[in-house]
C-alpha cells in the first residue's frame, strides 16, 4: 500500500512508517508484544536466530553453514534473511530466480539441496540495487517474510540478523517465536566490546543463548601447514567474554570457503567443523 504520512515517501508494503513509531520498547501494549502468526499453511517446529551486533565477523556465512550442517543431518532447513539492507545469503547459495505466488504468499527460492530462501534481493530487480528504507518498513518487511511466506514443513528456521541491536533484530527477537539465539564473533577485544551488546541485549529480552560461534579463529598456512592465530593466542577461560556461553564452533578463515560463497556454491563445501557445528545446536535445542 501507499504510505501517504507527511515525510515518508517509500512504499510501505506493511502499513507502517516512520510517522508511526512503536514506542521506545517496541511494545504495542502494557502486556507486551504479541508473537506474529507465519501464515496458515506453515508448521515450523525451531526458530533460531543468528546474531553478533558487530559487521564483519561473517555471521551470515555461519548462518550459511549451519543451514548446510543440519540440511546434511537429514532436517528440512530454510533461512529469513533479516539483514533487509545488506543481504548476502541468496549470493552464497547462487539463487537468483524470483520467488513465485502460492497460495495467497510468496514461496521461498529453494537451493539445489532444498535449502528455502526468503530475501530482499530475491525481491530486487539487480541484486546491488540499494534498499533505502527507514526502519519502520525494514521491521514490517521483516514481520512480512515470516507472516505471509509460505515455508512449509520445517524442522528449523534460520534468521540471519543485521548487525546491531536496532529495528531489524528487535521486530525478529519480540514478533518471532524464537527459541534460541546463536552469538557469531570474532577473537578479538574490540568485537567483544560490540559484540556483548547483542547479548546484553538478547538476556534483556530473557531469550536462551544456544551458544557462540568463533569465526576467524585461526588461519592455517597453506604451505608449512602452521597454525596462525591472527588475532593473538587468549585463553578461553580467562575471557570473562564467553561466561556462561557454551562454545559450539571455532571456525578458522579458509579461502576455499571464501571462494565458494563468491561463486554461490556454498552448499557444497566439505568441511567435518559443518557436522560438528550442526550437532551442537541440535543438542541445544533438546535443552531447551
Amino acid at each position: 500500500m501507499n504510505c501517504n504520512a507527511a515525510g515518508c515517501n517509500s512504499q510501505c508494503a506493511s502499513g507502517s512508517c516512520s510517522a508511526n513509531p512503536p514506542d521506545a520498547r517496541g511494545k504495542t501494549s502494557p502486556s507486551g508484544v504479541e508473537k506474529i502468526a507465519t501464515h496458515h499453511l506453515n508448521s515450523i517446529k525451531h526458530v533460531i536466530a543468528i546474531m553478533s551486533g558487530k559487521g564483519g565477523v561473517g555471521k551470515s556465512s555461519i548462518t550459511a553453514l549451519l543451514a548446510v550442517g543440519l540440511s546434511q543431518e537429514g532436517f528440512k532447513v530454510g533461512i529469513l534473511d533479516a539483514d533487509i539492507t545488506g543481504p548476502s545469503i541468496p549470493k552464497m547459495f547462487g539463487v537468483k530466480e524470483r520467488p513465485k505466488v502460492v497460495n495467497g504468499g510468496l514461496s521461498p527460492v529453494v537451493t539445489n539441496t532444498g535449502i528455502g530462501i526468503m530475501s530482499v534481493n530475491l525481491l530486487l530487480e539487480k541484486e546491488d540495487d540499494p534498499v533505502i528504507w527507514r526502519g519502520p518498513i525494514i521491521a514490517g518487511a521483516v514481520r512480512q517474510f515470516w507472516s505471509e511466506v509460505v515455508w512449509g514443513n520445517l524442522d528449523f528456521l534460520l534468521v540471519d540478523l543485521p548487525p546491531g541491536t536496532g529495528d531489524s533484530p528487535l521486530t525478529v527477537l519480540q514478533s518471532l517465536p524464537v527459541q534460541g539465539v546463536i552469538i557469531v564473533s570474532s577473537p578479538q577485544d574490540l568485537a567483544h566490546m560490540v559484540v556483548r551488546k547483542a547479548v546484553n541485549m538478547v538476556k534483556k529480552m530473557d531469550l536462551p543463548i544456544l551458544g557462540i560461534v568463533e569465526n576467524m579463529s585461526s588461519l592455517q598456512c597453506p604451505h608449512c601447514k602452521e597454525i596462525v592465530e591472527i588475532f593473538g593466542h587468549r585463553s578461553r577461560t580467562e575471557d570473562s567474554f564467553y561466561e556462561g556461553m557454551p562454545m559450539l564452533g571455532e571456525v578458522p578463515i579458509d579461502p576455499n570457503l571464501s571462494r565458494m560463497c563468491d561463486e554461490g556454491v556454498v552448499e557444497f563445501y566439505s568441511n567435518q567443523l559443518i557436522g560438528d557445528l550442526a550437532r551442537k545446536v541440535l543438542t541445544s535445542t533438546k535443552e531447551i
